[in-house]
């Protein structure tokens, strides 16, 4: 290191705080102007997204009930053409005949009830009163 000389280069500090940018209202005021368009854009593309959203999944819980109400209905048919089935005369009477032990009556078993009906009670009866 003797012979070499060495060249120190100061750095001089400059500051830009004193520069001082003016402000543009004319870009301000088209930037918030592109922002408030943007945002209803996609305000509308939003609502747009939800309401057919909506709609695909009301198609969907219109699609599940209709199958649900056909399977009702067939179980319907069903339970109706086993209540006739249960109602069937024959089946009573084979019902009747076997578990119950009933047997079809003869023509001499038969006979008439006659009603009773009462005579007026006499003037000198107590009736109870409430």
């Amino acid at each position: 290191m003797k012979g070499e000389t060495f060249e120190y280069a100061i750095k001089k500090d400059v500051r830009n705080n004193p520069i001082v940018r003016e402000v543009d209202r004319e870009r301000h005021r088209e930037m918030w102007r592109s922002l408030a368009v943007g945002s209803f854009l996609v305000a509308v593309l939003v609502f747009f997204v939800w309401r057919h959203n909506e709609l695909l999944f009301s198609g969907y819980e219109i699609g599940d009930i209709q199958s649900a109400r056909v399977e009702q209905e067939k179980l319907n048919e069903a339970l109706r053409l086993e209540i006739e089935t249960l109602k069937s005369l024959a089946r009573l009477e084979i019902f009747a005949k076997r578990d119950l032990r009933m047997v079809v009556p003869a023509p001499e078993d038969h006979g008439v009830i006659e009603r009773v009906v009462w005579d007026d009670s006499p003037s000198s009866s107590v009736l109870a009163q409430r």
